[in-house]
């Protein structure tokens, strides 16, 4: 060991005396001094508890950083579930922040919600995927798994059924593979996939606008140091430096999330960033999967279908030895001319498959779907022979297909049939019940009592409108104002616009129209929205409770009964229990009408409308001791009770007799 001159200087500033022996001899103490600290032996050593202190500084720094930064809720609230109310979940807002760090506005689940403590009666699914899967352009109603849903709660009116639908727009397999571990922990019965059309520019995929490498392994990694506040607080610092050396605010690009996500617009059929997509969906599929099965819970995934014949390629050019897409787009519309086809098909999804905006699996994920079900032994709900069969000359098109990949409502309809039908092969449907309904007449109701208004129609219709109104449909050169493309023509169609232009959110436009709708005196219309809203929030009681009201107030009491049944099943009240016991006894049902009538009277004992119809359905019941007892107390609180007197001189006329 040496010291430099610098050093040496130093130390000899220091020193008083001016005796050149002196001075060597005290700097010859500072060299031992400084040997010692590099060449002692293990006796003069440090203890070893000083090195794991020494290792573990930065980590007790960033864990107590880590504590403050919660305590302080600094930044966003990234966990998976957040309280719906008090007693349910749903699927944090805030939950693609994970994810998204390059756009505002990130995209959010269909809201649906599930109880925290899991009911003995409970069939629970989850749903997972991207925008096809969410329902697009039909959200939130609209979705295939609302079908299931609803078909669940006709034929299982006993059980407590929970669809909870956590797809999200332009997302791929590493949300879904992050999100699988915190759905095993809430006990699904089953779990249904339908993902794969966003594995290239969905977010952190290969040619994504959020890309951060080829490795899933190190992208894997991200996602989980994501979740910490810590790392908002490092990013969010980046990023605040970054604009104040630019002089600049970020500049947010226009239009849809789809277009916005395509950051690496060009991807070639066979080249090394194609491969790592399908690499990508394979190695996180792979541990979606082993997760799943290795818990012995029930999974359904479904391959994948899109618009072959009437979407051609988005971007052709011709590389290496593969012919240019839009050159086998039209072989495959010469085919279909000449009636040939089977040759047709193969051509559409080879052109598809060249197109080089993968906005639409290629057919190799597919191919991986049906390999990975067959290593885990899973079944598969084949969407895209399905949308095959269910299209003219076996091509699906527009006949079943909104735009390139998002199904029809009619389309995400026939998806829900074809999950469902796999649930009932596979004897995946709620065990030890039977159903009020026989399975072949159960998808005929369901699709009948879809419930889907004229507004979400048209909302929906609105949001196509958008989309190939946008990049890649149109040059961005041509993007229009939603204004020259969007006229309504009435009511119902002005709150459509400003749901979609974002001026408006789902529920406020619901709750206006459905305010309209009354002052209009137009219950069709009125019934139709708000069967929307409960749908949609089944949770909200008031939607109940006040549709309920203004049906009893019109005298529409069959119509007004099926609400306060659903009412009833969410959470009983005095007023949903009265209205059910007063409907059954006009229709002559006394049994039902007991039952609610004294549930009604326990939670309020002082209603006297309720006390004399209880007294009147017991009379009928022939039990006129409880029904004299009933009448006396309403007498108690109401002498003048229109008919009272009258009721209690017969039930004691009665009673004389016996």
């Amino acid at each position: 060991m040496s010291l430099s001159k610098k050093q040496i200087k130093y130390i000899l500033s220091k020193k008083k005396s001016t005796s050149a022996e002196k001075i060597a001899k005290e700097l010859n103490i500072a060299l031992n001094e400084v040997k010692k600290v590099f060449d002692s032996d293990d006796k003069t050593k440090p203890p070893k508890y000083f090195y794991i202190i020494l290792i573990s500084l930065p980590f007790l720094f960033f864990i107590i950083l880590e504590i403050c930064l919660r305590i302080f809720n600094y930044g966003y609230n990234l966990d998976t579930w957040v309280s719906a109310t008090d007693d349910k979940y749903m699927l944090n807002p805030d939950f693609a922040r994970r994810y998204f760090s390059n756009v505002k506005s990130v995209p959010t689940s269909i809201e649906d919600f599930f109880d925290k403590e899991k009911k003995p009666d409970a069939f629970r699914v989850f749903i997972v995927g991207g925008s096809s899967a969410a329902g697009y352009p039909y959200m939130p109603l609209g979705s295939f798994s609302r079908y299931i849903r609803k078909r669940l709660e006709l034929s299982y009116p006993n059980n407590t059924i929970e669809i909870v639908n956590l797809s999200l727009t332009a997302v791929n397999s590493y949300t879904i593979r992050d999100l699988i571990k915190d759905i095993l922990e809430q006990k699904p019965d089953l779990i249904l996939i339908y993902a794969g059309h966003n594995e290239y520019y969905g977010a952190l995929g290969i040619g994504s606008l959020e890309y951060l490498g080829s490795s899933v392994n190190l992208v894997n990694t991200v996602i989980w140091l994501n979740k910490f506040k810590t790392v908002q607080l490092i990013k969010n610092s980046i990023k605040w430096i970054s604009e104040v050396l630019s002089n600049k605010e970020e500049e947010q690009k226009s239009g849809t999330l789809m277009s916005r996500m395509a950051k690496n617009q060009f991807i070639a059929y066979g080249s090394d960033q194609f491969n790592a997509g399908i690499n990508q969906f394979t190695q996180n599929f792979t541990d979606i999967l082993k997760w799943i099965t290795d818990k012995k819970i029930p999974i359904i995934i479904g391959t994948l279908a899109s618009n072959l014949k009437d979407q051609p390629p988005f971007i052709s050019q011709k590389i290496n030895k593969f012919p240019s897409a839009d050159s086998i787009f039209k072989l495959a519309e010469n085919e279909y001319a000449k009636n040939n086809f089977r040759k047709a098909d193969s051509l559409y999804r080879f052109a598809k498959d060249l197109d080089e905006l993968r906005f639409r699996a290629p057919e190799k994920i597919n191919y991986k779907i049906k390999e990975l079900a067959k290593k885990f032994n899973i079944p598969v709900a084949d969407v895209d022979s399905l949308f095959e069969n269910e299209s003219p000359n076996g091509i699906t098109g527009n006949n079943l297909m909104t735009d390139h990949l998002h199904p029809t409502l009619h389309g995400y309809q026939l998806m829900g049939k074809l999950f469902y039908e796999t649930m009932h092969k596979m004897n995946y449907l709620p065990q030890g019940v039977h159903t009020v309904i026989p399975f072949n007449k159960q998808d005929s109701i369901t699709v009948a009592q879809f419930p889907f208004s004229d507004l979400d129609s048209t909302v929906a219709d609105y949001r196509i409108k958008v989309l190939k109104n946008d990049w890649p449909f149109v040059q961005p050169s041509l993007n229009r104002p939603y204004s020259s493309y969007l006229h309504p023509k009435n009511y119902n169609d002005s709150i459509a616009y400003e749901i979609v232009a974002d001026k408006m959110n789902w529920i406020k436009g619901h709750e206006l129209l459905a305010n309209y709708y009354l002052r209009k005196n137009n219950m069709p219309g009125y019934i139709s929205v708000m069967n929307s809203l409960i749908s949609q929030y089944p949770v909200i009681v008031e939607y109940y409770d006040n549709t309920a009201l203004e049906l009893i107030k019109r005298r529409m009491y069959d119509e007004a009964y099926s609400i306060l049944l659903r009412r009833y099943k969410v959470k009983p009240n005095e007023f949903c229990t009265k209205w059910l016991g007063n409907i059954n006894l006009s229709k002559n049902r006394i049994a039902p009408a007991i039952k609610y009538l004294k549930e009604s009277y326990e939670f309020n004992p002082d209603d006297t409308q309720t006390l004399y119809n209880l007294a009147g359905a017991y009379a009928l019941n022939k039990d006129i001791t409880d029904a004299l007892q009933m009448i006396n107390r309403c007498l108690s609180l109401d002498k003048n009770y229109p008919g009272a007197e009258n009721l209690k001189n017969q039930l004691l006329t009665i009673l004389k007799k016996r």
